[in-house]
């Protein structure tokens, strides 16, 4: 799931509107009742949530390869608040052919206009609904240029003998493939039928069955209530691999052995959830290896996270975005941000429990190695940021939302947990995330109703710590880091950090650098932190011994090509461009781009790069690449 100043005043005015706004009630884990929070004020939509919100949506819809368009039906079941003449529908690059409403037991034409468009949010579908149909069916189709849908060419794919779709919604991308309320502030039921070439399987968010047969026509049901966002598709020549009850992986045949060896400890990381933050909410948990095209690392879409091949490492060194894409199972799909703004609440959280998985699946050691690099990776962001941006709650009126996912929210919502960790201790902050869970289970919620649960439930009940809701507001609501973070380290990092100290003096030959025996983890750390200017004598060393040119670990080569571009080392461009070429992950390829485009002498040939990789990236690479290279140099 990447910067203007804001005045504390405004902060404040924020905090205000979304506090007046933004209020819970009950509503049941597995209907999709709305509660009073569905009713927040989302800027990101068109829709009029005070009036009427949709609780099931029920799709049938055909995907045609040949023109790269998903076409049918999706029926919307509503619930009214308030009398309402007319239903708002989120759209972005979608032509509408009829609408219909279901009342008096029959189905009847409704009269329906698209409204002025925006160039970030999309069409408002303004449909007269003046009978307040139940239903409403809206026929439609999609764009092939939809901003949620990537359709690959067989040549695009492991397998080189099928096409392939996938979907990426959010943040508000779903409204480019379904017409509808595309806000987090709702949580919906939804079924769906389809239709797909007969030698391809479909996926989706729902429940999924291996032994279904490939006759074209796949029906899908997901009977708790999710956020829009994580209504999710993909279809290809897709199979499966089972290791446990509840727990498998979907890939194409070439990557499916080797997905299955990476991430055989999925089960083990469900239990060890499950330990910490109670029992698995969502019945099946199953990853679904998508092309290297994928614009994320994953996407935590229920009962299938989506995920990358930039993670099939082959010593499972990368495996704990898996344990990120599982936390989401608790924090954020289970307990979901009502607005985009407030994102920190489902990544601060989830990167928090994604470090507790991985220090009790593979120690401690790993995971304090894992903290120090997200830290120095927060800091070197936090440059580059406004300082509205580096508060967790963040002003994106007007904005992109896709502009909320920097490291801040993830890092610095962590460090908070950190922070609450260290000050109130493990087992008080656990319980703490346990009765948090439990209360907002199947809910939306915002940064004012999590800090007055908090304040109860955490802070007031241990008044001798001392820290009360003006510390945290300073997390929330203030850039850079409060001076009572705390400050992550690594014994095994602080190894390397002597071999940097040598470095540093004068560069080290290879037979002094234990690199042989380092992870992953520990050569990102040596190479992001040695000197950006080296003699190239001293690269060709380094590479002759290591080979970091060719590496196989995508988090070494995000750490060694920026090396290459910024002392111009010709014998890792080939290398280089392949990987640009190759891999579609924002995260992976963003960072090589802008130092490219920067670079006087290498503009032109980053850019000669970009248009060779450009067709096989996903819409949302293509705009953010597109942006690095409009900007003046």
């Amino acid at each position: 799931m990447l910067k203007k100043c804001l005045t504390t005043s405004f902060i404040l005015f924020s905090f205000i509107i979304s506090a007046v706004l933004i209020t819970l009630s009950a509503c049941s884990d597995s209907k999709p009742t709305p509660d009073r929070s569905a009713l927040a004020i989302d800027p990101h939509s068109f829709a009029n949530l005070t009036q009427v919100q949709m609780t099931h949506v029920q799709l049938d819809l055909g995907a045609d390869f040949n023109n790269k368009i998903l076409s049918g039906d999706a029926i919307l079941t509503l619930k009214y608040n308030q009398k309402a003449a007319e239903l708002i529908l989120d759209t972005r690059a979608l032509t509408i052919s009829k609408v219909s409403g279901f009342c008096h037991n029959k189905w009847q034409s409704l009269d329906f206009s698209m409204g002025k468009q925006d160039k970030i949010l999309g069409t408002p579908l303004i449909i007269q609904n003046t009978e307040q149909c139940p239903k409403v069916k809206i026929s439609y189709q999609t764009s092939p240029e939809a901003s949620g849908l990537q359709w690959l060419d067989k040549s695009l794919t492991a397998s080189k003998q099928q096409p392939f779709l996938f979907t990426q919604s959010e943040a508000i991308h779903g409204r480019s493939w379904i017409p509808m309320q595309d806000t987090p502030a709702v949580r919906v039921t939804y079924e769906a039928t389809l239709h797909t070439p007969s030698v391809l399987r479909a996926i989706m968010s729902a429940h999924n069955d291996p032994d279904t047969p490939l006759n074209g026509e796949f029906h899908f049901a997901m009977p708790q209530a999710i956020p829009p966002y994580l209504i999710a598709l993909a279809i290809g020549d897709l199979h499966y691999h089972r290791w446990s009850e509840r727990s498998g992986v979907w890939a194409e045949p070439p990557l499916l052995e080797a997905a299955a060896r990476e991430f055989e400890d999925t089960p083990e990381m469900i239990r060890a959830t499950e330990k910490l933050y109670g029992k698995y909410p969502w019945q099946q948990y199953d990853l679904l290896i998508l092309p290297p095209s994928f614009p994320f690392g994953g996407m935590e879409n229920p009962r299938v996270s989506f995920i990358t091949p930039t993670v099939i490492a082959g010593d499972k060194s990368l495996t704990s975005l898996i344990s990120h894409e599982l936390a989401h199972s608790w924090s954020g799909n289970l307990v979901t941000n009502a607005r985009w703004a407030d994102i920190w609440l489902n990544e601060g959280f989830t990167s928090y429990i994604e470090n507790r998985i991985v220090e009790a699946v593979y120690g401690k050691p790993w995971a304090k190695m894992e903290q120090v690099i997200s830290y120095q990776a927060l800091l070197e962001e936090m440059k580059d940021l406004e300082p509205a941006d580096q508060s967790l709650v963040l002003p994106l009126d007007g904005r992109d939302p896709d502009d909320a996912f920097t490291d801040v929210p993830y890092t610095k919502g962590a460090m908070l947990l950190y922070f609450l960790e260290d000050r109130f201790g493990r087992e008080h902050l656990d319980n703490f995330l346990k009765s948090y869970f439990k209360q907002f289970s199947f809910k939306t919620i915002s940064t004012p109703e999590f800090l007055a649960y908090l304040n109860t439930n955490l802070l007031q009940k241990y008044p001798d710590v001392g820290i009360d809701k003006s510390n945290i507001e300073q997390w929330l609501y203030q850039p850079g880091l409060p001076k009572e973070a705390v400050i992550p380290s690594s014994r095994r990092l602080e190894k390397v950090a002597q071999v940097i100290k040598l470095w540093k003096t004068h560069p080290l030959a290879p037979n002094v650098i234990p690199g042989k025996n380092w992870s992953s983890q520990e050569w990102v750390y040596f190479l992001t932190n040695i000197p950006k200017k080296i003699a190239l004598s001293d690269m060709e060393k380094l590479d002759r011994a290591f080979d970091l040119t060719h590496t196989s670990n995508a988090e070494i080569a995000l750490a060694w090509f920026p090396l290459v571009i910024q002392n111009h080392y010709q014998q890792g461009f080939a290398a280089l461009e392949q990987h640009l070429i190759k891999i579609g992950r924002r995260r992976l390829i963003t960072p090589l781009y802008k130092l490219l485009a920067k670079d006087s002498e290498l503009r032109n040939w980053g850019l000669e790069v970009y248009q060779k990789a450009r067709p096989g990236y996903h819409p949302l690479a293509q705009g953010t690449v597109d942006k690095i290279f409009a900007e003046k140099k």
